[in-house]
């Protein structure tokens, strides 16, 4: 897919930087949902796999164009998974960063580093078109902990919160280039774009 238009089915700012840095070089033009002034489509499914197709899905019916959207959430293992699909609005308020994090924090209060175990996870979605049968989809995990206190000033959502063992940092602490080479969201990207094919 190049010399395309496409839109990103995301108000994310954080993940829109990502994503189009991700796309780069590809010949495609990355049109944010916001340039068509469209209303975020409910997340109501248990999935991270169902809500991303309902974003894209609700991107491509209302603009015509392909659409690619990206579902992705932290899954710590002593709360079951939670946040998981609920991450950006785990406080109450969505994208609400500092109020989430205090959640998970309290959440994991008295827990050793040994029970801190956590993973982010992401889908990413392309669909030609709103009825697309085949949609081109790719997934990503990325297997760290959940440290005591923040810790990095970059990123977004529970990045200074995440600590990446190979890197001995925080996903905060991580430059951007680095970020999206190791990251869940660069891993399902580079899936997502050897599905493609060549740029």
């Amino acid at each position: 897919m190049t010399d395309a238009k496409l839109v990103l089915a995301s108000g994310n700012a954080g993940k829109l930087a990502e994503l189009q840095a991700m796309l780069d070089g590809r010949g495609i033009e990355v049109l944010p949902q916001s340039a068509f002034d469209l209303p975020a489509a409910p997340e109501t499914a248990p999935t991270f796999v169902e809500n991303a197709l309902i974003k894209a899905r609700h991107v491509a019916g209302a603009t015509g164009l392909p659409a690619l959207a990206d579902d992705s959430g932290l899954c710590v293992d002593a709360l079951d998974g939670a946040p998981g699909v609920h991450s950006a609005r785990y406080a109450g308020e969505h994208g609400n960063d500092d109020a989430n994090n205090a959640r998970l924090l309290s959440e994991l209060s008295g827990l050793g580093a040994d029970q801190r175990g956590a993973h982010f996870h992401c889908t990413v979605v392309l669909v030609r078109h709103a009825d697309d049968p085949d949609p081109s989809i790719a997934q990503g995990r990325w297997a760290g902990r959940i440290l005591d206190l923040p810790q990095g000033e970059g990123g977004f959502g529970y990045d200074p919160l995440f600590w990446v063992p190979e890197e001995n940092a925080s996903a905060a602490e991580l430059a951007p280039d680095r970020k999206n080479r190791i990251s869940h969201r660069g891993q399902a990207m580079r899936a997502l774009l050897a599905l493609l094919g060549p740029a």
